[in-house]
This record gives structure tokens, C-alpha cells and sequence, in this order.
């Protein structure tokens, strides 16, 4: 195995903290750092209740995972602290998706973490700790351009996180560092496998870490029982052609379990009306989306001016042309340049260099105007 780590950019014998969920990603991130010269420490979140994630398989951040990062420390010689970030985690990123939600919205807390937590809390904890870096184990590159360090694409794009790091600021990324975002998920794995990492065969974790089973409308239901209100299910026109539970059981694009049959061609999900409790439908064109307003713009470069780009609204999708126009307040507007299908607001929406890999920073959809659906 290579011991040089290059894009670190870092003095041997330097001080990095590594955070470790308990998974082969970042239990390899630790062990690359210790075979290049660092001085490691590695540093676990407990971020919600271990006696109710251990009943939850493929979890991070609390009970097996907690003890799985214990050993992979032990087997790699370096100190490892464990840090209640419970109440943090809760108040930050749990009640952001349940308030999300009861406002109508899809949201996506693996950037709320990001932003809110590891990327925030952790990062003035590793300082504390007088570590020169924070190193993770996430599917993305660093890389030192001519005005500072650049976020870029992993090399291997079956892997890339890059849409979850989008709010990942300037002064942070100084001090971030990715030792993972060059290699390919099986080379990490071989790593693993090489080091005798307990890690090394362990799954990846698919499902929301703080949602059983996949049931995120419990969750909401348990923080905003208010948003859980009966309503009506709408056309484009307006009409009522059916009723629902309420709109947090719907997402935008969704076709099944509408109630609705015996249509001329399928329903799906246009809109939802947290405030007056409606599901609006209507047929699959109605979901093409050429305008996408974006609040809580995170730059990655100095934009004024309207410029090209390529973005993703939903993160398995790939990268599409567009237009996007800074505004004042941290706000901005992108013009898809072919329509996109379930635009939804309260999912990210990241912008990338067209031909290249940079990320140029990203921001949350407040709104999507459907073709077809009049403006209000």
C-alpha cells in the first residue's frame, strides 16, 4: 500500500483528527493517514440513542458502529474519543427534517450533518485538539488551486459524495482533507481487507441513519403532530378528486399510493400545499421544470454575474446544463436549459464546472415552477 498521501498537503508527523462512523470508509481514511506519517486521532459522534440504533442494521454514528471504530483505533494504534453529539444532532438536523417536511418539503439531512455538525462542531473539536486537518472519509477531492483549495468530483463517480458537501465553505475546506477522494470503493475495500480492519467486509450504510426501517413520517409525526393533518387531493385545475392523511406522506414525482384510479393516464405529485393541506396531481408533464429558485446559496467562487454551469437537483441524478443568476440575500435562480422532472423544494441543487470537475458551490430549492402549473 502507497503511504504517500500528496493532496493532504501537510507536514509528516502533523497532527489530523479522523472521523471515524464505525464504517471501512473511514476506517481507511485512518489508516492511510497513520501509514503516511500523521499523527492521528481518531474521533467518533454518538449522535443519537445507541440503544435504539442497534436495533436498526446498516446504522452509523451509535452502537455497533461506536465499537467498530473502537477496535479499527486499536488495531491501528491510535487514541479514539468518543463525543455525545445527541442533543447537537437532534436540535440541528432532526428538527430540520421534520420541520421540512410538515412545510411540504423533501429534505436531505446528510447535508444538514454535514453542514451543521461534522463540518461545524467537529471541526472546532479537532482544533481544540490541535490538529492541523479534519479528514473524513467521504467520495471527494481537495484539491489546491491558483486562489486556494477547490472541491472537486471523486475520481470514481459511482462514489461521489460532492453533492452532499455542497455547503461545505471556503474557510472549511481549508481545513478539511479527503483522503479517499482518489481511490475507487473496491481499492478501499483491498485496504481494508490488507490491514485486517474488521471494517473491511462491512456493507455501506443505504438508509437515513436516524429513520427506522425507512419510516420518516414517524419521525414527523412525533416532533410536528401538527403538520399531520387530513386534507385534499387537487387537480392542475383545482378540482378535489380524492383525500389523503397528510401531505408528509408525499414527496414531488411520486405516482403510487395516491388513492387515484381509473384515469385516462397515470397521476403523480405535482405540488404540495403544506398550508392548506392539499396534494395537487397531475398527469407526467407536468413535472418538467425549466425555473428553480434557490435560497441559502453556498459559493465556492466569486459569482455576480449569470454564468454556465452544469447542476444536479436530486443527487443520483447526473449533471444537467444550465444558467444560474446570483441575487442578493444569498439567493439565486437557475434556468435548466432542458427540463428536469421532480424538482422538488427542500432538495439541494449544486452547481459544477461544465466540462470539469469543480464544485462552484449549491443552494436549497425554495421553489419549482412546472410548465404546466400557473404560477400563484
Amino acid at each position: 500500500m502507497n503511504a504517500d498521501l500528496p493532496q493532504m498537503a501537510l507536514e509528516k508527523g502533523a497532527r489530523v483528527v479522523a472521523a471515524m462512523s464505525g464504517g471501512v470508509d473511514s476506517s481507511v481514511t485512518a489508516a492511510l493517514l497513520k501509514r503516511a506519517g500523521y499523527d492521528v486521532v481518531g474521533v467518533t459522534l454518538q449522535l443519537y440513542d445507541q440503544g435504539a440504533a442497534a436495533k436498526k442494521k446498516g446504522a452509523c454514528c451509535a452502537g455497533q458502529d461506536i465499537r467498530d471504530a473502537r477496535r479499527v483505533a486499536e488495531t491501528l494504534g491510535i487514541p479514539h474519543y468518543v463525543l455525545d453529539y445527541e442533543q447537537r444532532f437532534k436540535d440541528r438536523v432532526i428538527a430540520d427534517f421534520a420541520s421540512s417536511y410538515a412545510r411540504g418539503e423533501t429534505p436531505v439531512p446528510c447535508v444538514r450533518c454535514n453542514e451543521r455538525v461534522k463540518f461545524a462542531d467537529l471541526m472546532d473539536t479537532a482544533r481544540e485538539l490541535g490538529a492541523a486537518a479534519l479528514a473524513t472519509g467521504h467520495y471527494i477531492r481537495r484539491v489546491e488551486g491558483p486562489n486556494g483549495a477547490e472541491l472537486h468530483r471523486a475520481a470514481d463517480p459511482a462514489r461521489d459524495q460532492s453533492y452532499f458537501l455542497f455547503a461545505t465553505t471556503p474557510e472549511q475546506l481549508a481545513y478539511l482533507r479527503f483522503p479517499l477522494g482518489d481511490l475507487p470503493k473496491p481499492e478501499v475495500r483491498r485496504i481494508a481487507t490488507e490491514l485486517g480492519l474488521i471494517t473491511a467486509d462491512k456493507p455501506d450504510s443505504q438508509d437515513i441513519c436516524f429513520v427506522p426501517e425507512g419510516k420518516y413520517a414517524n419521525i414527523v409525526e412525533k416532533l410536528k403532530p401538527d403538520a399531520v393533518k387530513p386534507g385534499d387531493t387537487v387537480n392542475l385545475a383545482g378540482d378535489v378528486v380524492g383525500h389523503h392523511d397528510g401531505v408528509i406522506h408525499f414527496t414531488v414525482g411520486q405516482r403510487k399510493g395516491l388513492g387515484l384510479s381509473g384515469n385516462a393516464e397515470p397521476l403523480f405529485v405535482v405540488a404540495l400545499d403544506a398550508a392548506n393541506a392539499r396534494v395537487v396531481v397531475g398527469p407526467r408533464s407536468a413535472l418538467a421544470t425549466r425555473m428553480v429558485n434557490l435560497r441559502d446559496v453556498n459559493w465556492l467562487i466569486d459569482a455576480r454575474a449569470p454564468f454556465d454551469c452544469a447542476v444536479k437537483v436530486r443527487s443520483m441524478r447526473p449533471p444537467v446544463a444550465a444558467r444560474v443568476t446570483p441575487l442578493e440575500g444569498r439567493a439565486a435562480t437557475v434556468e435548466l436549459l432542458s427540463p428536469e422532472e421532480s424538482v422538488a423544494p427542500g432538495q439541494a441543487c449544486v452547481f459544477y464546472e461544465r466540462d470539469g470537475t469543480r464544485v462552484l458551490g449549491g443552494g436549497w430549492i425554495s421553489r419549482a415552477a412546472p410548465q404546466r402549473v400557473a404560477a400563484e
